[in-house]
């Protein structure tokens, strides 16, 4: 069994963005700035937004946050992402989820320039990366796609199972596994709550990405030998010895099924260190104009 190591991972991939932008600069060249729309004080939301500005600082980007109290009404969220549609200076933008509950996720989403859209979620990204045209790919789905890559995981011809079918997650990865690229050209299956007798579907899979949202969700018994496992699930459970209060689990009851893989992905240290290393990806290449010329 190996460990897929999503910490080094991202950490090689900064390094290589860190390069470019050095290069970028000394030729005289724009340097890249992210910028960040946050709402509220949700603890793994802020957590996870300052994670993104440190990081835009090891690689050498410009970086702004914009933070709101959760009182701030839909019109005035929504002023604030027309005014950064149109800095000049800013060449990509997230709006962090989730939102009040008074704000529309939908209209917000849709608001962003898809330009400038790193999160990959505005429906034109989605449907030219439907469609295999130049598009910012969602970040976690992206960073899935460098671990197979990175680790030379062989796809072609595989059985994919995904485990979930949301918009960021399960619907995205389902398309790309199914594309004819590497990694790519599998049969995909996507397998959620409605599903009949999942088991069975798993139990036949090759590679398996989980991202359903059940803590230890999949068992040994629903994989078979050989098998690659991609956990994409981060549940905080309490856990009083820590001094945080809890504990991240998978969907993935690691202690079981990793004896049984031929690739695992850990959680904390597997997927979620790659989605911010790949919307720094995509914030390069909005700045150096690589999807809309």
């Amino acid at each position: 069994m190996t460990l897929l190591d999503g910490k080094k991972t991202s950490e090689d991939i900064q390094k290589e963005i860190a390069a470019e932008v050095a290069e970028l600069k000394a030729s005289g060249g724009k340097t890249p700035h992210l910028a960040a729309i946050l709402v509220g004080h949700d603890g793994g939301s802020v957590t996870y937004v300052n994670n993104k500005v440190l990081a835009c600082e090891r690689v050498g980007f410009a970086s702004s946050l914009f933070h709101f109290e959760d009182t701030i009404t839909e019109e005035e969220l929504l002023n604030k992402i027309k005014e950064l549609n149109e800095d000049e200076d800013i060449d990509g933008f997230i709006v962090q989820l989730p939102l009040p509950k008074h704000i529309d996720p939908e209209k917000v989403l849709e608001a962003v320039d898809p330009q400038k859209d790193v999160d990959g979620f505005h429906p034109i990204n989605v449907g030219r990366m439907v469609a295999g045209l130049p598009a910012y790919l969602p970040a976690t789905p992206a960073g899935i796609l460098q671990l197979l890559e990175r680790y030379k995981i062989e796809t072609s011809g595989k059985h994919c199972v995904v485990l979930g079918r949301s918009n960021i997650v399960g619907s995205p990865m389902s398309i790309l596994m199914a594309k004819s690229t590497y990694p790519g050209n599998c049969t995909v299956t996507i397998c959620h709550s409605r599903t009949v007798d999942l088991p069975s579907f798993t139990r036949q899979a090759d590679i398996i990405i989980a991202a359903i949202g059940k803590p230890e969700f999949l068992t040994a018994d629903m994989v078979k030998e050989g098998v690659v496992v991609i956990d994409v699930g981060t549940t905080r459970v309490p856990d009083a010895s820590r001094k945080s209060g809890f504990r991240l689990k998978g969907d993935v009851n690691f202690d079981e099924v990793a004896p049984k893989c031929s690739y695992i992905t850990p959680v904390p240290g597997g997927v979620g260190p790659l989605t911010i290393a790949m919307l720094l990806k995509n914030t390069l290449k909005a700045a150096k104009k690589e999807v809309y010329a």
